[in-house]
């Protein structure tokens, strides 16, 4: 992604933007629906909050404009405060990508009233492609992504012992997947699909 700065600042500049709001958008509502389902553990730490410096992990950021792959703070939760631990924390981390879902959804109908044409409306289709981006590579069930702990939230008991026991992992298969670039061959048709659906396919 750094090759863009050079390349076409602007564009650059957009996509840092989009990528800032959408991590502090995605890792805000953990912390929301942690705090909801009676946790209070990301409020204490300052975590329940729009603010990008709550949320932007600086490793992170530098990775994912050096390679193209990076990461938030993760917002920390404390299962004993849940009332149904398990279930309740795979709410927890589906409230993240569902949050890049509705963006993108409220990106594309903002695009479809003012048009395709302009600063505002790049800046959009942009947050439209990332934020779907985020939200399904978010749903990979591979630790440490939120995919795991969906998963885990509704397999029933047996298997989800199972489940925990390959956590670890899960890093190593995540990071096969990237530099092996296979993440595109699962995220691209994804896109694709929602792009046609936001009817944002030909944009």
């Amino acid at each position: 992604m750094i090759n863009l700065l050079t390349q076409d600042p602007r564009l650059f500049v957009l996509v840092v933007v989009v990528m800032v709001i959408s991590v502090s958008i995605h890792e805000f509502c953990h912390a929301f629906i942690a705090f909801k389902l009676g946790d209070p553990t990301a409020k204490y730490l300052k975590r329940l909050t729009l603010d990008p410096r709550a949320h932007i992990d600086p490793m992170g950021a530098i990775c994912l404009l050096l390679f193209g792959f990076g990461w938030g703070k993760p917002v920390p939760f404390n299962p004993i405060n849940l009332k149904n631990p398990r279930r309740d924390s795979a709410l927890i981390a589906l409230a993240g990508p569902s949050s890049n879902f509705l963006l993108a959804v409220f990106m594309a109908l903002i695009i479809k009233m003012i048009g395709s044409s302009g600063l505002i409306s790049s800046f959009l289709i942009l947050g439209v492609y990332y934020n779907l981006i985020l939200g399904f590579f978010n749903l990979i069930p591979f630790g440490p992504l939120d995919g795991f702990k969906i998963v885990l939230g509704f397999l029933p008991d047996n298997l989800a012992i199972q489940w925990v026991q390959v956590e670890n992992l899960g890093l190593y298969i995540l990071l096969f997947l990237v530099i092996t670039g296979s993440t595109s061959h699962i995220l691209n048709p994804l896109v694709g699909f929602s792009l046609k659906l936001l009817g944002l396919s030909t944009v």
